[in-house]
């Protein structure tokens, strides 16, 4: 097996490595969890906002259970 084999064979795991060593390196992981923590969040409260009568329901019953 050749360099050109091993790279056309194994690139994206390669790609994803440097790719994860860097975001290491930088400390940019802090980052890339609070963004991430932040759109959870978002979508977490526009689904609550859509479904008012519905989350209400399932909170309540949750509650009861309780």
């Amino acid at each position: 097996m050749n360099v050109k084999d091993f790279w056309n064979n194994y690139k994206g795991a390669i790609i994803g490595i440097v790719v994860a060593i860097l975001i290491l390196v930088t400390r940019l992981h802090d980052l890339i969890l609070a963004v991430v923590v932040i759109v959870i969040g978002a979508f977490l409260g526009n689904y609550v906002q859509q479904n008012k009568e519905e989350v209400k329901a399932k909170l309540k019953a949750f509650i009861d259970k309780m």
